[in-house]
Parts: structure tokens; sequence; C-alpha cells
């Protein structure tokens, strides 16, 4: 009976340690990720890249996302 036990704690141990491997790496290249609020530090107004990331997050197309790009660079959109 000793031995299933040992095995039993072998197998959970082991299972644990190859869990906890796979589970807690960070991506590659974490500091290359844009955030959405990114600023133009000499207008105070949001960037070109962030303002093309809102317009696809709320699905903008055509005329639509060109006139919402247009103002969120000038400051006028608020997410």
């Amino acid at each position: 009976m000793n031995v299933v036990s040992a095995l039993a704690l072998t197998a959970l141990l082991s299972s644990t340690a190859a869990f906890a491997q796979t589970t807690a790496t960070a991506p590659a290249n974490a500091s290359a990720a844009t955030p959405t609020t990114s600023v133009n530090p000499a207008t105070g107004n949001p960037t070109v890249g962030a303002c093309k990331k809102q317009a696809k997050d709320k699905n903008l197309t055509g005329a639509d996302r060109a006139q919402y790009i247009k103002d969120c660079k000038a400051g006028k959109t608020t997410n």
C-alpha cells in the first residue's frame, strides 16, 4: 500500500510542476503591445494608431471610419 501512495504522490507532484511551467509564462514581447490610450505629447490628443484601433474596435468602415479617425486625431471624440 505504501508503494501505491508513493506513486500517487509522485504523479501529483510532477503534474503540478508541469502545469505551473506551461501556464505561468508571460508573452514573449509584452512591451510591444500598443496601448489604446496613446497620446501625442505635443497636442495632448490621441495618436493615429490609437484612433485607428478605436475605429477598428467599433467596427467602423469607409467614410464613417475616416471621419472618426479625423475627429479622434483632433481630440473631438470620446472613446
